[in-house]
């Protein structure tokens, strides 16, 4: 008898298949008396070495294979586990008591998850399992297992989890992942991310009994609706396999045509353009149909380093970017850095609440020098392109005067230096804090565009941690308070003669053009991967139909009734 579960669509796609349960190795840990401190803190030493060497193997191949935002997971793990209080507090304990290594770094990383989660702070709660993934792979180390998961599965099948550290994503041989449905996690945790990234359907948030459930139980996996069925009667795998042929003919059409503008019925054409984060990202975004880049993510440069990147070198790898883009827009976001995302050199410190803290351009009052180095570089590799720049997390007007200060003193100096810059130039800002949306028709005086970032302006709006899968599932764009406040945005933009973009995942959602179509948007910006099926999503509709689409949306009370709209009107 078939059963299905509903969990939280987290990568499209249909698939039909045997399941495979994953769990990570097992090592368990007995504590017991060592004669010799000193040789048990060697050991210690040896196997951290150990797992940054691991960690730093699965950033590069990453970096290679999916992309520098997920290899970043790994650059952050490597830096939790050099921790210097962390590891002092590991070598104390042995030293003080004689116990041996794999029970001190047990002893001490469990202390530090649990104290994690009892902040009041979802942040670090949420980071706590990040604490013990780096402490199972030292664990590991110190007992001969092997911490990676390598090519298991051994054939094609779905693996179910309770949850997948990234490092166990990563490590799968895709072409035996079918795809991924786990317990827990949220449609932005890691496993969504990767999966995406992957092109693999995955499910999260889905309630499957693992205990009761064997290997190679036949299972539909839908990462369209999020349900995971098992045991499907010949009926359910007969619709599914034509669901299925219908969602690739969908994906085989729109690639055939991703080089093709996006035109509405009625004529209007609207730019598709990429979310890339380097130049192997520009090259398929270009590939993939892609008008030009949204945002071009620059972190990348100062993580997993001590020091700053110096002039010449920011400037090769922006040149890179813009040599492939050619005369298509190219907007690039300037460092943000903070919340996830620090860097010991800039002086970030522990912060109770890191998201809503010292982040973007709040940097700008003790390290203008850094955003003045970025604009002169981003000035001097784009000769001859479409240059445009915007800083993130602006809340204020005065944040963006004060940016866009700087962009002239990069120029003004450039200028006097003799040195050849860009010519077209435009300045604009995130909108991704609700203070800066309700502001927009005071922004759009002192800068040329907007881009809404709507992870974050969803997350700020709704009060919701996107990482934490307790509430991952309240943090929709759909809900009407963030669907107003990119409403007011455009409107205010568009009041003032601005053009606006938005990069957020909700550009890449086909269910939500129609809305932003609506509302006039004038630019998505997406992974590359999602560019043929928004372009053809595009061409499906009438610009003038969705406007009226959009007005009545504004006019729902919840998310689910906008869902529930939206799906009567497909």
């Amino acid at each position: 008898m078939s059963h299905t579960v509903n969990g939280i669509p987290a990568s499209p796609g249909i698939v039909i298949g045997p399941t495979w349960t994953f769990s990570p190795p097992r090592a368990d840990v007995e504590a017991y008396t060592v004669a010799n401190p000193g040789v048990e803190q060697l050991r210690v030493r040896a196997a951290v070495a150990a797992a940054v060497e691991q960690l730093a193997a699965l950033e590069e191949r990453a970096r290679a294979t999916i992309g520098d935002e997920e290899a970043e997971i790994f650059a952050a793990h490597q830096m939790l586990i050099e921790d210097d209080d962390l590891l002092a507090d590991i070598h104390n304990l042995i030293e003080t008591r004689h116990v041996n290594a794999e029970a001190a770094v047990h002893e001490i990383i469990e202390a530090t998850a649990e104290s994690m989660l009892e902040l009041d702070d979802d942040y670090f709660r949420a980071r706590s399992a990040d604490m013990r993934d780096i402490g199972r792979r030292v664990i590991y180390a110190l007992m001969g297992v092997t911490a990676d998961v390598g090519r298991l599965p051994p054939e094609p099948s779905i693996i179910i989890a309770d949850d997948l550290t990234p490092s166990d994503t990563v490590q799968f041989d895709p072409a035996n992942v079918l795809g991924l449905a786990t317990v827990r996690g949220g449609p932005t945790s890691h496993t969504a991310i990767l999966a995406r990234s992957l092109g693999i359907p995955a499910v999260v948030s889905a309630p499957v009994e693992l205990g009761s459930l064997a290997n190679d139980t036949p299972a539909i996996l839908d990462g369209l609706s999020g349900r995971v069925t098992f045991f499907p009667t010949t009926d359910e795998v007969e619709e599914a396999q034509a669901q299925r042929r219908d969602f690739l003919e969908r994906l085989a059409g729109d690639h055939a045509t991703r080089l093709e503008p996006a035109l509405t019925r009625d004529g209007v054409h609207v730019e598709v353009v990429a979310n890339i984060g380097n130049a192997e990202d520009a090259r398929r975004a270009i590939d993939n149909g892609a008008e030009g880049v949204g945002l071009f993510r620059t972190e990348f440069l100062y993580l997993d380093r001590d020091t700053l990147p110096g002039e010449n070198e920011q400037i090769a790898a922006y040149r890179a970017v813009a040599e492939i883009i050619g005369d298509r827009p190219l907007v690039v976001r300037t460092l943000d850095i903070g919340g996830d995302k620090a860097v010991p050199y800039l002086g970030f410190a522990a912060e109770a609440n890191p998201f809503l803290g010292w982040r973007g351009i709040r940097l700008i009052d003790h390290h203008a020098d850094v955003l003045l180095g970025q604009f002169r570089a981003l000035l001097q590799a784009s000769v001859g392109a479409d240059l445009r720049i915007m800083v993130p997390m602006v809340a204020s007007v005065e944040e963006a005067v004060q940016a866009r200060g700087i962009l002239n003193e990069a120029q003004v100096a450039l200028h006097a230096e003799g040195r050849p810059q860009a010519e077209r130039v435009q300045f604009g800002v995130m909108i991704e804090v609700p203070a800066a949306a309700l502001m927009a028709d005071k922004l759009a005086e002192v800068v040329d565009f907007f881009s809404i970032g709507t992870n974050d302006l969803t997350q700020y709006t709704l009060a919701v941690d996107r990482t934490n899968e307790r509430v991952a599932a309240l943090a929709t764009p759909f809900h009407p308070a963030v669907l107003r406040l990119i409403a007011q945005t455009i409107e205010k933009a568009h009041a003032a003669g601005k053009w606006v973009g938005l990069c957020g995942e909700f550009a890449a959602d086909p269910a939500a053009v129609p809305v932003l179509l609506g509302l006039e948007l004038d630019e998505f910006s997406m992974a590359p991967s999602a560019i043929p099926t928004v372009k053809a999503a595009i061409r499906r509709l009438d610009r003038a139909e969705c406007r009226a689409i959009a007005q009545d949306v504004l006019n729902l009370p919840t998310a689910a009734a906008v869902r529930e709209y939206l799906a009567a009107h497909s």
